[in-house]
């Protein structure tokens, strides 16, 4: 009598998760992006302004030797933007500064994608609420081509950070790096995610 032959069932593929995609970056495909091409009366949707890059960066300045200062400005770095710094070293040698070609004299990472939607989202809805007597950013923070640079006394104001982590303060600055026809348009873009520009006084 011929044995019965069983088939094995083949293994069910996995379920397809959803791919995560940064809240503002996806507000800024569906929403901010054509909202910007009407207000801004652009024929072209290649012509709206795009957030390209945010560079992030701490000049270290007289505690370039400081390697306390250095650590507690790495770490900083690391937290609120998830990526390991670089050093960024003299292209000169400055005597009045007592500075050599080759001195390390700060540190910077350059965030995109994702991590660049997330960090502003964080900075904007988080950070610049909890300065105290804010009054909003400087309009007049951009330069000829659009960038805008945002600039913190202290990196305190960053909840990713224990109060251990800082009790040696720094300084830090962010520059959006913004792809658009003019500073107005930049200011445009920037206005749809959200940054509190000062009023300005006609």
């Amino acid at each position: 009598m011929a044995e019965a032959t069983t088939t094995k069932k083949a293994p069910k593929a996995p379920k397809a998760t959803a791919q995560y995609v940064a809240r503002l970056k996806a507000e800024y495909n569906t929403t901010y992006a054509p909202e910007l091409e009407k207000e801004l009366g652009l024929t072209n949707f290649h012509q709206v302004p795009r957030l390209q890059k945010i560079v992030v960066n701490v000049g270290l300045g007289k505690a370039k030797d400081d390697k306390k200062t250095i650590e507690a400005a790495k770490n900083t770095l690391r937290k609120v933007t998830g990526q390991e710094p670089v050093e960024t070293v003299a292209k000169n040698s400055i005597a009045g500064f007592k500075l050599r070609e080759g001195n390390m004299i700060g540190l910077k990472l350059t965030l995109r994608g994702d991590r660049m939607y997330e960090f502003m989202d964080r900075l904007i809805n988080i950070v610049l609420p909890r300065l105290r007597d804010f009054h909003g950013v400087s309009v007049k923070a951009f330069d000829k081509q659009g960038n805008f640079s945002l600039g913190l006394t202290d990196q305190s104001v960053f909840p990713e950070l224990t109060f251990e982590e800082t009790t040696t303060p720094h300084g830090m600055q962010a520059v959006f790096v913004i792809r658009a026809e003019d500073k107005e348009h930049a200011k445009a873009l920037l206005t749809k995610f959200g940054m509190p520009f000062e009023k300005e006084n006609k």
